[in-house]
């Protein structure tokens, strides 16, 4: 068996968050991302596309990332944000969600915690399931076929067991992220229709799929302004210095792209 863990890694695509983030590293003259141990010629060919040194202003950056080459499937389009922050503390994590201006090109399952007539509004709302304690069975019995779940807030006494289930999934409802509300219809359509949640990592970076390959790059221009712009109202008082300090967007399968970011907009 090999000393080296990670050479039991299986190849896997490089994100955002992999490429220009800080997260490379190297072993056995390869090179590394997150486990990822070759590079396809796909990829080495969208790399050498990319000025890793460069800032590209928003659409130029999502332009170059709809030119480059494609994966087989309509691969996603994920925002990465570093942040001026200390994960390890909780007063300064970040954690919430935002309605992008063209939704996120997939459809989102949600599932609702509510009885009476707040689950008959939720039904009529576009909800793909709800329940009570019956949903938190279901649940804690291994169902997660779904996207988000949203709670009203009398409905904590069922749902406040499943934090070991959906903690891990980001899935566990919470009023920072408008998951725990009592206006059940307008966040079922609000999900439905593209709202994303999104949360610290270990890293100090919030990410989330903003689109699809088959956006245009306007439309995933003014998404990420929308995502960014609402991450920047969300700087926590104990947080020091330039907040957000680095922006980088990617597919699926494709090299991170950094974006400009103007001065005035870090203070």
């Amino acid at each position: 068996m090999a000393d080296n863990n990670e050479t039991n890694l299986e190849p896997k695509a490089a994100t955002a968050a992999d490429d220009s983030l800080g997260n490379e590293k190297k072993g056995d003259g390869k090179r590394w991302y997150r486990g990822r141990y070759a590079e396809s010629k796909r990829y080495r060919k969208a790399l050498a596309a990319v000025d890793r040194s460069k800032d590209y202003p928003t659409v130029e950056a999502f332009e170059l990332l709809l030119s480059l080459p494609k994966a087989k499937f309509n691969e996603a389009v994920e925002c990465v944000v570093r942040l001026g922050i200390d994960p390890k503390k909780t007063d300064q994590l970040v954690r919430g969600a935002v309605s992008l201006p063209h939704g996120i090109g997939k459809e989102v399952r949600v599932v609702v915690f509510a009885e009476g007539d707040k689950a008959e509004d939720a039904k009529a709302a576009g909800a793909d399931a709800v329940g009570s304690a019956d949903l938190a069975q279901r649940i804690e019995g291994g169902w997660l076929d779904f996207d988000v779940a949203i709670a009203s807030p009398d409905m904590m006494k069922h749902v406040g067991r499943l934090g070991r289930v959906l903690g891990p999934q980001g899935k566990m409802p919470s009023p920072k992220a408008g998951t725990v509300t009592v206006d059940i219809v307008t966040a079922v359509k609000e999900f439905k229709a593209g709202k994303v949640e999104f949360r610290t990592d270990s890293g100090a970076n919030v990410h989330a799929a903003i689109g699809r390959r088959n956006f245009t790059a306007q439309q995933l221009a003014e998404n990420a302004a929308a995502f960014v712009s609402h991450i920047r109202t969300l700087k926590p008082a104990q947080a020091r210095g330039i907040f957000v300090q680095k922006v980088v967007v990617s597919s699926t399968m494709g090299p991170g792209i950094r974006l400009q970011l103007a001065e005035e907009s870090n203070k």
